[in-house]
C-alpha cells in the first residue's frame, strides 16, 4: 500500500530511529516496502537498512527506484524523521481517500527557535512527503534527489505530527 524512501550518507543512527518507527506501519499492513538510496555511506546504514529488511541501493536512478516501488503510494522522509501518534490509522484514512499530495504538520513538542525559522526555510522533507505512485513517476523524470522531487509548494496538511530529523541530529553531537 505504501511504500517508504529514504536518502542516506553516514545517518546509521537517524536510519535506525526512524526504520524503527516504521515497523508498526508494517505489522499493520501499510508498509510494503522501504527503499534506502545511498550518498556514498561508510558507517553502518547498509547494515542497518538490511536488519530491518530494506532495500538499500548504492546506484540508483530515481525514475528507477519510484518504479520499483511496490506500494501505490510513496511517503519521502529524511533519515531520523519519525511520525507520531496516530500516524498508521490516519495515512491508511488519507490514502484510501485522497489523491493530492500530502505533508505531515510541524511538531509542536520540536521546534526551531523563533529566531532560525526566521533565518531559515525549511527543507522540503522536514515534514515527509506524501504522493500518489503515478505522480511520482512524472515528478521523478529528470530530478537528481527526494528535495527536487517534493519542492512542492501546495499540498494537504496531515493532522499526524512528525519529529523532524534535525532532532536526531542534533541529539547525535
Amino acid at each position: 500500500m505504501l511504500t517508504i524512501i529514504m536518502e542516506t550518507r553516514d545517518n546509521e543512527a537517524e536510519l535506525a530511529q526512524t526504520l524503527s518507527v516504521l515497523v508498526a506501519g508494517a505489522v499493520e499492513g501499510l508498509v510494503s516496502d522501504v527503499i534506502i538510496l545511498d550518498h556514498g555511506s561508510k558507517d553502518g546504514s547498509s547494515d542497518v537498512a538490511d536488519a530491518a529488511g530494506c532495500r538499500f541501493c548504492r546506484d540508483w536512478d530515481l525514475a528507477d527506484v519510484v518504479g520499483s516501488a511496490r506500494g501505490e503510494w510513496l511517503m519521502l522522509l529524511e533519515p531520523g524523521a519519525r511520525p507520531i501518534g496516530r500516524w498508521i490509522d490516519e495515512l491508511a484514512e488519507y490514502v484510501s481517500l485522497n489523491r493530492e499530495p500530502a505533508r505531515f504538520s510541524h511538531s509542536r513538542l520540536h521546534r526551531r527557535t523563533f529566531f532560525s525559522r526566521l533565518a531559515r526555510r525549511g527543507k522540503p522533507l522536514e515534514t515527509g512527503f506524501l504522493l500518489r505512485k503515478h505522480d511520482a513517476l512524472a515528478a521523478a523524470r529528470g530530478k537528481a534527489d527526494l528535495d527536487a522531487m517534493a519542492n512542492i509548494r501546495s499540498v494537504r496538511k496531515l493532522s499526524t505530527e512528525i519529529v523532524p530529523a534535525w532532532v536526531a541530529i542534533e541529539a547525535r553531537r
